[in-house]
């Protein structure tokens, strides 16, 4: 097998295909780079985790191979250092590096310019002095070509005139912008002499107040591929429209560098939103608590949740990379994070309800402590030491006063093994006297049952877990659940704010977890036996007051919801 075969086994799709190819003919002289171009207006999402696993995996897979990070920032309205900053964050928590500096549209501003005076020497484009509604007027539609603007025809030097004066700053916002001039007639819009500068007098995060018209995306992005010396400039399929528009630029500029545009299919995830725009009104509704709250699918919030980036990149791995739009089942992203923290999360105890037992004949002072292995399945991750006493927790669904045939857990008169220490019988359930809420449970335990012993071959058909009152510490737990109750919030233009999951967030302000967690600190994740994964919380966790978030259940309880 060759060095080339080797690489294109660890992971097969028609982009891969394709540079394998490129690579087989010497298309790119040996050369293949990627680019990961997001616009730093907004946090990053799930969606945005496929790109990055294709752009930076393919760097990764083929020898030689480079990917930049690119911030394609031209819109500064709308951008701020604080998402570049987070967007960095993102990529190198995945654990991907970009190769060399970081680049910035805005560090081509001056060549941009400089090639926008080339189009318009080259009667290729020209100032327009439409109004945004004439231009859209103008413009047609899918049915029905364009027409050409009364500006069209002016004369280079006119239009290098006004060009200039633009850059200085004399015209208001909106008077003018300057147009390719390609042609008003064609059945695909984006070439009906497409905007590919704009007057905005805004300051921008790196050039301040230097600047006063940017250029627009699809004549940026290309002229930045080719700058790059990219080779394949891999897209989402709403793009494939815009190629055409790609290829012209670069064909009319004759650019040294001719990047190769490749689209494929954006990730649609069930019971969530993938759009920048939308997750910034649900921030700024107050609909979540911040970019990074915990229900949220941007890559902090899941980050934040106790996703991990092995969880992350094999489900970009598991979906693949296709031409076909499709609808993946958040479920599938949960079963990745399920079995990788199934790998390797340790577990513990946690009483998230807790019901109070004194054990009745267990010494009054008397404290014992259980070997308790911190994974059944791996003797590597060690054990640990569980204080017992006569004061324990149990979960109080674990109880139940007149349970059914199939409750094998624990009522009055009936036995429960406790995990890894003793078997207990309930003799007494005390009760307040003025609401009948059950206080506490009084219980004997079986000293020959040590360790779960089973003395006199009888059979004990529940474990519970539990925590012992002296011992244990609080925590605040938060049960979070999916954002929306729908499957498609948005589905037939419904407003996908009516669909919010009004329990998607659960508080329980007073569990009580096993001691050894006294010192876990942010995003330590583990198992809470029974319960499900759990994620000591970044951001509000504190020494003298953990809080740790539920990341995923232990079953994918919306499977037996939909049934």
């Amino acid at each position: 097998m060759t060095h080339l075969d080797t690489e294109m086994s660890q992971g097969s799709d028609f982009i891969r295909t394709i540079i394998k190819d490129d690579i087989l003919s010497d298309k790119h002289k040996g050369k293949v780079a990627t680019r990961f171009p997001p616009e730093p207006n907004g946090y990053l999402h799930i969606g945005h985790a496929k790109s990055i696993c294709l752009n930076f995996g393919i760097a990764e897979e083929f020898n030689g191979a480079t990917c930049n990070l690119r911030f394609d920032d031209t819109n500064p309205e709308k951008e701020e250092v604080e998402y570049i900053e987070a967007i960095k964050d993102d990529v190198t928590w995945l654990g991907f590096h970009w190769h060399g500096d970081i680049h910035y549209a805005s560090d081509y501003f001056e060549d941009l310019y400089a090639y926008a005076v080339q189009l318009i020497k080259a009667g290729k484009a020209y100032v327009c002095s439409l109004s945004a509604d004439e231009i859209r007027e103008y413009r047609g539609t899918l049915t029905e070509p364009g027409k050409d603007s009364p500006y069209r025809n002016r004369s280079v030097e006119e239009n290098l005139d006004l060009f200039e004066r633009m850059r200085k700053g004399e015209f208001d916002e909106g008077s003018h912008i300057l147009r390719a001039k390609i042609d008003m007639a064609s059945p695909n819009i984006n070439l009906r002499d497409p905007a590919i500068y704009r007057i905005r007098k805004a300051e921008h995060h790196r050039t301040g107040d230097a600047w006063c018209i940017y250029p627009m995306y699809d004549y940026t992005h290309c002229i930045s591929d080719a700058m790059e010396g990219i080779t394949h400039s891999l897209c989402t399929l709403e793009f494939e429209d815009h190629r055409p528009l790609y290829n012209w630029v670069l064909e009319t500029l004759k650019t040294p560098c001719h990047p190769q545009q490749i689209e494929f299919s954006r990730l649609n995830l069930s019971y969530t939103l993938m759009s920048k725009r939308k997750l910034l009104q649900l921030v700024s509704e107050g609909h979540a608590t911040g970019w990074d709250d915990p229900r949220m699918p941007t890559i902090s919030g899941l980050r934040r949740r106790g996703y991990t980036p092995r969880s992350i990149r094999k489900f970009c791995e598991r979906i693949g990379i296709s031409k076909k739009e499709s609808r993946i089942d958040v479920g599938v992203l949960e079963a990745c994070l399920r079995d990788d923290l199934n790998e390797n999360a340790p577990r513990v105890m946690g009483v998230l309800e807790p019901l109070k037992v004194v054990i009745e004949n267990y010494p009054e002072n008397q404290v014992e402590e259980m070997d308790m292995m911190n994974h059944p399945q791996k003797p590597e991750m060690g054990t640990r030491k569980l204080p017992f006493s006569k004061v324990i927790y149990i979960e109080r669904s674990d109880f139940m006063e007149d349970p059914p045939k199939k409750f094998f857990r624990l009522g009055p008169g009936r036995e429960v093994r406790l995990r890894s220490a003793y078997y207990i019988t309930c003799t007494q359930v005390v009760k307040d006297p003025a609401t009948g809420d059950i206080l506490e449970l009084i219980c004997t335990y079986d000293p020959e049952s040590r360790g779960g012993a089973t003395p006199d071959n009888r059979k004990v058909k529940g474990t519970i877990h539990w925590v012992s009152a002296l011992h244990a510490i609080p925590a605040e737990i938060r049960l979070y659940d999916r954002l929306f109750m729908e499957d498609n919030p948005e589905k037939g233009g419904a407003d996908f704010r009516a669909s919010l999951n009004p329990d998607s967030l659960t508080l329980i302000p007073k569990a009580m977890i096993e001691h050894t967690l006294a010192q876990a600190g942010p995003g330590y994740i583990v198992q809470f036996e029974r319960q499900g994964y759990f994620c000591v919380d970044a951001r509000d966790s504190k020494p003298d007051h953990l809080v740790f978030n539920r990341t995923v259940t232990l079953k994918d309880t919306w499977a037996k919801i939909n049934q």
